[in-house]
């Protein structure tokens, strides 16, 4: 597991939403897609809504790797599938960071949703 630097790790949590760009198997980016992003301890997630059948999230299993863009902050990551004991502190993160959009956030607490949470790692 690699880890984020500190500044990158703080800017990309603090931002409303981050642009993920997923490599096809020949290595060129699909169009990036504009979603949530949070942070738990030390690591940064997503989750699709759709869950696993989501287009963004069956983009990133080709190739498990991508490029990420939130405020300011350009990396290229792997695509880790988060462990189902990763979920509560995600699950935690997200009502904390956009609780305020209470009809939406409820969506990505879904056991749906869950299964689709993807560990963002700078490589």
């Amino acid at each position: 597991m690699t880890d984020w630097n500190g500044t990158d790790l703080e800017k990309i949590a603090a931002a409303e939403e981050l642009d993920l760009a997923s490599e096809r198997a020949n290595g060129t980016l699909r169009d990036p897609v504009t979603m949530w992003v949070v942070r738990s301890g030390a690591q940064l997630y997503v989750r699709s809504v759709k869950g696993t059948d989501g287009p963004w999230y069956r983009g990133t299993q080709s190739r498990h790797q991508g490029r990420v863009q939130a405020a300011g902050v350009h990396r290229n990551v792997t695509f880790h599938p988060a462990d189902a004991g990763e979920y509560p502190g995600v699950d935690a993160a997200y009502r904390e960071k956009y609780g305020h959009c209470t009809s939406i956030v409820e969506h990505v607490l879904t056991d749906r949703s869950r299964a689709s949470t993807l560990r963002l790692e700078p490589r």
